[in-house]
Order: structure tokens, then C-alpha cells, then sequence
């Protein structure tokens, strides 16, 4: 029974709040975006015409689309790298020792650095004469790799450049998932006999499973949405375009705002197909859960 002065409205008064704004500034401007997607929108005029899926057939008959979505999903494979990382440097620095917390904040500095900087920096890292080819030149002398104007391997630079600047930012959020597992569990198993990799995987890594899967959600969104990487460092050249940057050189260079929308109606499908698929596995009744 309901209490005196509510009514069947009153429910909605409390998630009014939140339902305003995701509408004007998430839903609007999705279905917006959609509806342009079938248009082409010309800007002088500020006037738009129907052209059907126009922009999808160009995106499937265009010679570059496929090594853009290439550039995506390769990508992607930062996310089980970054995950590693992450979860090894949250391993190492929960340890109680002196000066750790030095650690915690050296692992965490690049997060907190402007992408536009850290690129910069990186850009004479990965130059022809740079630090990297430096190193790498002690154990192989003569070695020269172009890192950056390679088509072969600026992407993957790319990659280790973004693996680098946001590590942190997911080993901090394991450090937390760490601190919740209950301890008597890790005891109890150690009692038994079991070891370090054994309490890991039977222990550590089923209680961290919603960090496991937030992070993943979080970091895949992060790979499909590469886009500050490139721009700094290769600047979409050398077959590092991916589909963010499509977008971005689609709108500002060509003017074709409808094919822009057309591809990041795209990206939001690859980006639910893939957190369909995590959650499948990494969700309360994922497959990975129960395997473990």
C-alpha cells in the first residue's frame, strides 16, 4: 500500500534528475546522429537531403575502409595487454613495504599527463635517431626502425604508447579490487597448501571478476576510441587510421558530415557487440567465471 501523498508519478520524480539530462545530452544527440547518418548535410546551406544508406554503401565499397577497421580491432588487442599490466603492477605494489607508495604514484604520473605532451616526448622516443633505437641498437647494432613512418609498425607504436599512458589508470582500479578480497579466503588457501598461482587464480582472480569486467568495458572503449594517440604522434599517417579518426577527417576535412555519422553509428555497434561478448564472459554468469 502506498504511503498518503504518493502517488504512481512520485517514482518518477526521483529518477527525473538523471533522466533529463541523459536525455538532452546522450539520447538526443544518438538519435540525431542516427537520423544524419542518412543525409547529406551541407553546411553553407545548413540544409540536409535524404540520401538513403548513400554513406553505409560508400563505407563498404571504399578501398580504405577495411584497413580502418583493420586499424581498430588491431587495436584492440591493448586490452588483454593493458589488463596484464595493470593487474602485475597492482600485484607488485600492494606488497607492504617501505617506499611503495613512491611506486604507486610513479606507475600512476602518466595519467595525469596531457596526451599532448606525453606524445611530444614519445615523438622523440620513437625518432629515427631516438632513445628507443639507442637502446635497441646495444643489442643489435646497426638496427634503424622508422617507428613512427613505417607503415608496418607506426601503429603499433601507437599501441605501446597508449599501453604506456593508461596503465596506471587500471592498475589503480585493481589496486582497490585487491583490497577487497577477503583475506581469511587467501589464509585458508595457503593452509591448504596452495600456492602463489594457485591463490591467484582459485582466489584473487574470481573476486576481482567486476573489476576484471570494468576495466576490460572501460579499456576496449578506450582502444575503439583511439584517437588523441594517433592525431599526436602519427597524425592518421602511415596506415594508422582508425575509425575515430575517420570520423574526425570525415567532418572537418571532407565536409561529409552524414558519412562521419554513418561511421560512428558503427563504432556503436562494434562497441555493444563487444560488451555483449565481455559480458558473456566476465559477467555474474559469464563462461570465464565458471571455469575458474
Amino acid at each position: 500500500m502506498a504511503k498518503p501523498g504518493a502517488s504512481r508519478l512520485t517514482p518518477y520524480l526521483f529518477i527525473g534528475p538523471f533522466l533529463l539530462p541523459f536525455a538532452v545530452f546522450s539520447l538526443w544527440p544518438l538519435l540525431d546522429n542516427l537520423w544524419l547518418s542518412f543525409m547529406d548535410y551541407f553546411l553553407a546551406e545548413r540544409a540536409t537531403l535524404w540520401n538513403g544508406f548513400a554513406n553505409y554503401v560508400l563505407l563498404t565499397e571504399a578501398d580504405w575502409s577495411l584497413q580502418v577497421l583493420k586499424n581498430t580491432l588491431l587495436f584492440l588487442l591493448t586490452v588483454p595487454c593493458m589488463q596484464m599490466v595493470a593487474l602485475a603492477l597492482a600485484l607488485l605494489v600492494q606488497q607492504p613495504l617501505r617506499g611503495m607508495g613512491f611506486f604507486r604514484t610513479l606507475y600512476y604520473l602518466p595519467v595525469v599527463i596531457a596526451i599532448s605532451i606525453a606524445g611530444v616526448t614519445w615523438r622523440y622516443v620513437f625518432h629515427y635517431d631516438g632513445v628507443l633505437n639507442g637502446l635497441l641498437s646495444l643489442l643489435w647494432p646497426g638496427v634503424q626502425i622508422d617507428w613512427l613512418g613505417d607503415r608496418h609498425v607506426a601503429l603499433y607504436a601507437t599501441m605501446l604508447f597508449s599501453l604506456w599512458k593508461n596503465a596506471g589508470y587500471y592498475m589503480v582500479l585493481y589496486l582497490a579490487g585487491l583490497q577487497s578480497v577477503p583475506r581469511a579466503l587467501l589464509d585458508a588457501a595457503q593452509m591448504d597448501g596452495a600456492g602463489c598461482w594457485q591463490r591467484l587464480r582459485h582466489v584473487t582472480l574470481p573476486a576481482l571478476r567486476p573489476i576484471i569486467l570494468l576495466s576490460t568495458l572501460l579499456s576496449t572503449i578506450g582502444a575503439l576510441k583511439a584517437f588523441q594517440e594517433i592525431l599526436v604522434l602519427t597524425g592518421g599517417a602511415s596506415d594508422t587510421l582508425t575509425l575515430l579518426m575517420l570520423v574526425y577527417g570525415a567532418a572537418f576535412h571532407w565536409q561529409s558530415f552524414g558519412l562521419a555519422a554513418a561511421v560512428a553509428v558503427l563504432m556503436m555497434l562494434l562497441c555493444f557487440t563487444i560488451a555483449a561478448v565481455q559480458f558473456q564472459l566476465f559477467g555474474p554468469r559469464g563462461v570465464w567465471g565458471r571455469d575458474i
